[in-house]
């Protein structure tokens, strides 16, 4: 297998297909680049070079136990991008991922990267606080920490349902679907998901948006229920110098597997724009 080993002694697992231009992909909670098998095989047909890693603690990487925060992540990706030497890269986050690659961008990226693109994601803050009383109660992430810490494999199933807004009346429910983020969800460690719920709901991305000055691309279901497009996208995009945003009516928050040949077109339109 592909990894590298960081500063800290982690080692982080990645798959790199392809040449061209890079597009490097960085998965949500609590899964690993598995998740984005829809992306990697359209962007590698399309010929570009495509890049996806498994966050620490995820997936296939060490199951560390400390630097689970998104100042570590972003470091982590820095060191995945100064091995492989990506350049004019085009970063794709989903959820967490849309956090760790603005935060990486903002801290690591000068002379690397080209565009950036946010998906359903966590960006600017989702955390109930002084600075943001609109933003979900604590009370919300204190259950998903109980249900992750104590009871994630029957935790993880139920989440599926709202992640792919399954719970919808008439939606087509796709069992493969399910069973593959399970599947993701439980290669990973139970302590890297549960420091992690912390990481994705408190920190506070508002100024690495405004510090960043390459395009971004902010893309989001208006029916996500994991990550409300109002308390997230809206504000994250007003907050970038270069940004575009792209809502998409009835979208759940895992568009990018059910909705797929959508956002695969918009992604592919920004790319080349």
């Amino acid at each position: 297998m592909s990894k590298i080993t960081v500063k800290d002694g982690t080692e982080i697992y990645y798959k790199d297909w392809g040449k061209g231009q890079p597009i490097v992909f960085h998965h949500g909670w609590p899964l690993s680049g598995d998740d984005w098998d829809a992306q990697m095989m359209f962007f590698l047909n399309k010929g570009f070079r495509v890049i996806a890693h498994d966050r620490r603690g995820h997936g296939r990487s060490s199951q560390a136990a400390d630097g689970h925060d998104m100042d570590t992540y972003a470091a982590d990706v820095a060191e995945l991008a100064k091995a492989l030497d990506l350049k004019d890269a085009i970063h794709v986050g989903h959820s967490t991922g849309g956090g760790e690659v603005i935060r990486y961008v903002a801290k690591h990226g000068a002379g690397r990267v080209a565009k950036a693109v946010l998906i359903s994601a966590v960006t600017p803050i989702m955390a109930q606080t002084a600075g943001n009383p609109e933003g979900i109660p604590m009370s919300i992430f204190d259950e998903i920490r109980e249900g992750t810490a104590f009871n994630r494999p029957q935790y993880f199933q139920d989440f599926t349902m709202p992640f792919y807004g399954y719970n919808r009346e008439g939606a087509k429910i796709s069992q493969g679907i399910r069973d593959n983020w399970w599947r993701q969800g439980m290669m990973g460690a139970v302590k890297a998901h549960y420091d992690c719920i912390k990481a994705f709901s408190e920190t506070d991305f508002t100024e690495d948006l405004k510090s960043v000055n390459v395009p971004v691309l902010v893309m989001h279901g208006e029916d996500d229920q994991i990550v409300p497009f109002q308390l997230t996208a809206l504000k994250a995009a007003k907050l970038l110098k270069n940004g575009k945003l792209i809502t998409y009516p009835g979208f759940p928050h895992g568009m990018p597997t059910t909705e797929a040949a959508t956002i695969n077109a918009d992604l592919l339109e920004f790319i080349k724009s």
